[in-house]
C-alpha cells in the first residue's frame, strides 16, 4: 500500500487501529483509502495494512519471451505433416497475431507447406508467399483452396456492433458499417482492476451507504440480543457459541461415517465428558457450536445476507469501472457461417531486373582483380546451365498437354549462336519428315522476353531451322503474342523450378523438366456497350506429328482467371472461374465438408465470364491454367 511517491501519509483508521507508513507514501489519498476499506480490498499486518488482490481481477497472463505453451517448434501436433521442413501452425500463429492487426501484409519469401499463408488467411491478413519448387507451391495452394477457415465477428459489421453492445452494456453506433477489416474483430475481453480504479470509483460510496441503513439496524439487533459490542469486522461468520478444542475434534471424528464405529463411539463419549449432555450420531448437531438466541440467530442470517450482497454489488461495480485487456487471440466466432480462401490474389509476373552489361563487367573486373572470382566464372556458370539443359533436353524432350505431343529429339548438340545454344532434330510423327529445331536457352535466373525471342527467331531463320524451342523459367506477358515469324513455329517450354535442384534429382528421363503449354483460344464478347466478356474455348497447341497448330477444347482447363485492367506489371486476378470434365464440384462439397450455392457454383464454374466494364489502361489478360498446374497467359487490347 506504499510507494516513494505522494499523495500522503496521513492516518488511516482501520478495524480500530490506526496505520501511518513509516518511510514512504499511501499509494492513494484518503478518499481512496475510504473506498478501499468499504471495498474490503484493505487487510491488517502487524503494523501496516496490505492491498488485497484477487486472482480474478486480471484473469490472463501476459506472454514472456518463453513460450512454454508451444509444444513444437518444427510441426505442429494438430496438423499433419504434408511436407518435410513443416512449420508449427500455434508458433506461426503467435508471431502473427502478436506483430500484425487484421488488415497487415505478412510476406513469407520460402513458402514450403504453406502454414504461414494458412494462418495469414485464417486471421484476415493479407499475405504474399513464394517459393521456387513446384511441390511446395502445389501443397501450399491444396492447403489454403480446401480449408475451412472461421468467420469472426467484424467489428465494422451490424452483428459486430451488436455483439460489442451486449458485452458493454451500450446502445450501438448507429453510423454506417462498410465491413472494413482493419477495423479488427470484436474480442472476448479480461477485466483489469488495479487499485487506482477502485479508489477512483464513486459507486462504491453510493453502495456503502445505501446498504449501511440496512446493515446497521440488524447489527444493533444482533449486539443487544448477545448483550454484545460487535464492530462490523468482529461479528462471527457462523452462528453459535464454539466448543472447546478437544470437543471440536471429536465431532469431526464422530460425523465422519468413514472411521470406524468405535473410533465414533469412543469421541461422543469425550464430548459427553467435556460438555455434559449425551448425544447420539442422530442427534449431534451438524457445527460445534452451542446454539444462540433464537433473536441473535435470525438477526446475524439477515445480517450476513445484506453483507454478501453488498459485497457482490461493489464488486460488480469495480469490474464495470475497471480497464479491460483485449484478447486479440480470441475474436468472437459466428459459429452459422464458414469461410473458404478466394482466388490467390496478386501473382507478380515482372521481368527480373538486371544490370547492365557494362556494370557487369566492372563488377566481374573488380571481384576477379581481389581474388574473391576468376574472370572466366560467369561464362563457366553460364556453360554449366546450358549444358545441364541439354542434358534434360536430350534424355526427356519436351512434353506437351497430351501423352502423345512430345518431342523426342534424335539428336541435340550445342550450337555456336549469339542466341541459340543448341540444335536439335526430331521426326513428324512415325513416318514423318525430319524437323531442325533451334533451342532458346533462358538465363538459369530471369525472364525471357518478346525480344529475346524475336532475336532469336532470326537468327534460326537465317540458319533454316523449321522450329524455335525457347526453354526458360519464365516468360514476360508480351511474348505469348509472338507464335511464329513467318514460317518458323515458336514454341516456349516453360522449365520446371525443379532444375535448380538437378544435382540431387537423377536424370532418369521420366519427368516433365520441359513443358509447352499452348497459347489460350479466346474470344473477346464485345457488342459495343460498356460492357464486355470473355469467352475461352480452348487451348491451341503444337502438333509434333504433323507440325500444325491444334485447338483443344476446354476438358484440359482446369481454371483461367482474368485481369479485367491489366497493368503488365502484376497480374490481379478479378475474375476466377474453373473447367474440366471432373466434378470439381462434388470434390469442393467432399473438401468443405458443406453445402454449396448451386446458383453461386454456376457463376464459377464456365468458359464464359461475367460481364465487366472496359479497362482504362485498354489492356486485358487471361490466365490459363491445366490440371498439371502449367499456365500462360495472354494479353489482349479492348
Amino acid at each position: 500500500m506504499t510507494s516513494q511517491r505522494p499523495p500522503g501519509s496521513f492516518p488511516v483508521k482501520f478495524q480500530g487501529r490506526t496505520f501511518t507508513p513509516k518511510s514512504n507514501y499511501w499509494k492513494t489519498g484518503e478518499v481512496g483509502m475510504s473506498r478501499l476499506t468499504k471495498a474490503t480490498r484493505l487487510d491488517p499486518m502487524r503494523d501496516t495494512i496490505r492491498y488485497v488482490r484477487f486472482l480474478d481481477d486480471f484473469p490472463a497472463i501476459p506472454i514472456n519471451n518463453y513460450w512454454a505453451d508451444i509444444s513444437g517448434a518444427v510441426q505442429s501436433r494438430t496438423d499433419p505433416k504434408v511436407y518435410v521442413v513443416q512449420s508449427s501452425r500455434e508458433l506461426i500463429q503467435r508471431c502473427i497475431v502478436m506483430a500484425t492487426d487484421p488488415g497487415d501484409l505478412v510476406l513469407d519469401p520460402t513458402c514450403g507447406s504453406g502454414t504461414t499463408a494458412t494462418v495469414a488467411e485464417q486471421w484476415g491478413r493479407r499475405w504474399i508467399t513464394m517459393d521456387t519448387s513446384r511441390v511446395a507451391l502445389t501443397l501450399a495452394r491444396t492447403r489454403l483452396m480446401a480449408a475451412r477457415y472461421p468467420w469472426y465477428l467484424l467489428a465494422d459489421s451490424r452483428e459486430g456492433r451488436a455483439k460489442e453492445a451486449a458485452l458493454t452494456k451500450r446502445p450501438p453506433a448507429e453510423t454506417p458499417v462498410y465491413g472494413d477489416l482493419r477495423q479488427g474483430f470484436v474480442y472476448e475481453r479480461v477485466p483489469h482492476v488495479t487499485l487506482k480504479s477502485i479508489a477512483n470509483n464513486p459507486l462504491i460510496d453510493e453502495i456503502w451507504e445505501k446498504w449501511q441503513q440496512v446493515l446497521e439496524p440488524l447489527r444493533g439487533e444482533l449486539n443487544t440480543a448477545m448483550d454484545k459490542a460487535w464492530e462490523e469486522w468482529e461479528i462471527p461468520r457462523d452462528s453459535g457459541e464454539p466448543w472447546d478444542s478437544g470437543s471440536a475434534k471429536a465431532h469431526a471424528i464422530a460425523r465422519d461415517a468413514s472411521r470406524p464405529e468405535a473410533e465414533r463411539i469412543s469421541a461422543l463419549a469425550i464430548i459427553a465428558h467435556n460438555l455434559g449432555p449425551s448425544f447420539t450420531f442422530e442427534t449431534l448437531p451438524e457445527k460445534p457450536r452451542f446454539p444462540w438466541p433464537q433473536e441473535a440467530e435470525a438477526a446475524h442470517a439477515q445480517w450476513w445476507a445484506a453483507r454478501i450482497a453488498r459485497q457482490k454489488e461493489i464488486d460488480a461495480s469495480i469490474a464495470a469501472r475497471a480497464d479491460v485487456e483485449y484478447l486479440y487471440d480470441k475474436p468472437y466466432v459466428d459459429n452459422a457461417r464458414v469461410r473458404v480462401a478466394g482466388p490467390f490474389t496478386v501473382e507478380s509476373l515482372s521481368p527480373h531486373r538486371v544490370l547492365p552489361a557494362s556494370e557487369e563487367e566492372l563488377i566481374d573486373e573488380i571481384e576477379a582483380a581481389e581474388g574473391r572470382r576468376s574472370a572466366s566464372d560467369a561464362a563457366l556458370a553460364d556453360q554449366d546451365f546450358a549444358t545441364i539443359v541439354i542434358d534434360y533436353l536430350r534424355a526427356e524432350g519436351v512434353k506437351q498437354q497430351q501423352k502423345g505431343d512430345r518431342v523426342t529429339f534424335e539428336s541435340l548438340v550445342p550450337w555456336p549462336g549469339n542466341f541459340i545454344g543448341a540444335s536439335g532434330t526430331f521426326f513428324e510423327g512415325e513416318n514423318g519428315p525430319e524437323r531442325r529445331a533451334a533451342i532458346l536457352i533462358g538465363p538459369e535466373y530471369g525472364t525471357v522476353g518478346r525480344q529475346d525471342l524475336v532475336a532469336a527467331a532470326r537468327e534460326a531463320v537465317d540458319a533454316r531451322f523449321d522450329v524455335l524451342i525457347a526453354c526458360a523459367f519464365n516468360f514476360d506477358a508480351h511474348s505469348s503474342e509472338l507464335g511464329n515469324l513467318g514460317s518458323l513455329r515458336i514454341l516456349k517450354a516453360r522449365i520446371n523450378p525443379d532444375m535448380h535442384m538437378s544435382a540431387e534429382l537423377k536424370n532418369t528421363g521420366r519427368g516433365n523438366m520441359f513443358v509447352v503449354f499452348g497459347e489460350p483460344d479466346v474470344d473477346i464478347l464485345d457488342e459495343g456497350g460498356e460492357m464486355i466478356r470473355v469467352k475461352v474455348n480452348g487451348v491451341d497447341v503444337f502438333d509434333p506429328n504433323t507440325g500444325d497448330i491444334r485447338s483443344n477444347d476446354t476438358k484440359g482447363i482446369a481454371a483461367w482467371f482474368i485481369d479485367t485492367d491489366y497493368n503488365e506489371e502484376s497480374f490481379f486476378v478479378r475474375h476466377a472461374y474453373f473447367l474440366g470434365d471432373n466434378d470439381p464440384y462434388k470434390s469442393l462439397k467432399t473438401a468443405l465438408q458443406s453445402e454449396i450455392d448451386a446458383d453461386a457454383w454456376a457463376t464459377l464454374y464456365s468458359d464464359t465470364s461475367r460481364p465487366f466494364a472496359r479497362p482504362q489502361s485498354s489492356r486485358i489478360a487471361v490466365k490459363v491454367i491445366n490440371h498439371f498446374g502449367d499456365e500462360v497467359m495472354k494479353v489482349f487490347r479492348v
